[in-house]
């Protein structure tokens, strides 16, 4: 070995050693808290595994036992229905999402200039008020007396009888209008990080927009559109807020099965199975998206 080559190894051990001590550094300041989120992930877990084997008793109060009559239950068809109707409206309102968000994100991240951030706060903050509240006030808008509703009958696009509340339309509405920010973020992200140069020169190969939009943007920005999705997804699944308010008996969302067992059925066990299967149901998706990951950074490495 030369004496450049002896002097380049020494200058690459040495930055290195700070990189990893750095590296080291950080992820013992995200120890505590990566076991504390853990520690109550698994215990509250436990603790729902164990209450969806149980028992209760005569005045509904739930008793720890053995019984798999609750997890039997999940084969009655009303409740795969109902888990069939909730995974239909989180994916509907997914895509939605996503070509709602795609060209206000687009917009900003490119055409926003020196305003970018003040646009994009002005999308993010009136999302800071509570979730119930924004629900309550978007079930107003989509009323039947409502303005929406109002301005259709206005211009002919609606009669007297058109309904959107009890709808599942109405549903995914305000599932849209809730989490539509989840996907808005992650796009602008990559959007964001995304070098101009490579449009101009999708332009130069491909010809018009379209051609290269789909070619040259959407692939670079396909991660940012998979976080959104996951992000949208997850707790649409779980969510009971906009069934309850904007939907009827025949539009309830799983969630709304888990807090009728739990806090008017009375019949713990039977929501913590309704909870596991609920759970089982995110971990698939969750353990998809990781995998589409994984399989993403390894061609970018290559």
């Amino acid at each position: 070995m030369t004496a450049l080559n002896r002097s380049s190894a020494r200058t690459g051990r040495g930055r290195r050693g700070p990189r990893a001590s750095g590296t080291r550094m950080w992820a013992w300041f995200m120890l505590p808290g990566a076991l504390w989120m853990t520690a109550f992930l698994l215990a509250s877990l436990a603790l729902v595994a164990v209450l969806a084997v149980g028992t209760t008793d005569q005045l509904g109060n739930p008793r720890f036992g053995f019984d798999l009559g609750s997890v039997r239950a999940m084969a009655d068809p009303a409740y795969a229905e109902v888990l069939l109707r909730s995974l239909g409206y989180a994916v509907v309102t997914c895509l939605i999402c996503l070509l709602v968000a795609y060209p206000v994100a687009y917009t900003i991240a490119l055409y926003g200039g020196r305003f970018k951030h003040a646009l994009i706060a002005a999308v993010v903050v009136p999302f800071f008020a509570n979730y119930l509240v924004r629900m309550y006030g978007w079930s107003v808008v989509l009323s039947d007396d409502g303005p929406l509703l109002g301005a259709l009958r206005g211009i002919g696009l609606a009669d007297s009888g058109t309904k959107i509340l009890n709808t599942g339309f109405g549903v995914i509405a305000g599932l849209v209008y809730g989490f539509v920010v989840f996907m808005i973020i992650p796009l602008y992200a990559a959007l964001e990080r995304l070098d101009v140069s490579l449009i101009e020169a999708g332009r130069d190969l491909y010809g018009g927009p379209v051609r290269t939009f789909l070619f040259v943007t959407l692939p670079a920005t396909r991660q940012g559109a998979a976080a959104g999705l996951v992000l949208v997804f997850l707790p649409c699944m779980g969510d009971f807020v906009s069934a309850q308010l904007m939907g009827g008996p025949d539009q309830i969302m799983i969630g709304n099965l888990i807090q009728d067992k739990f806090f008017q059925g009375q019949n713990w066990p039977l929501g913590s199975a309704l909870t596991m299967v609920l759970m089982l149901v995110l971990l698939i998706g969750m353990l998809g998206y990781l995998r589409r990951t994984r399989k993403d950074e390894a061609e970018a490495r290559r």
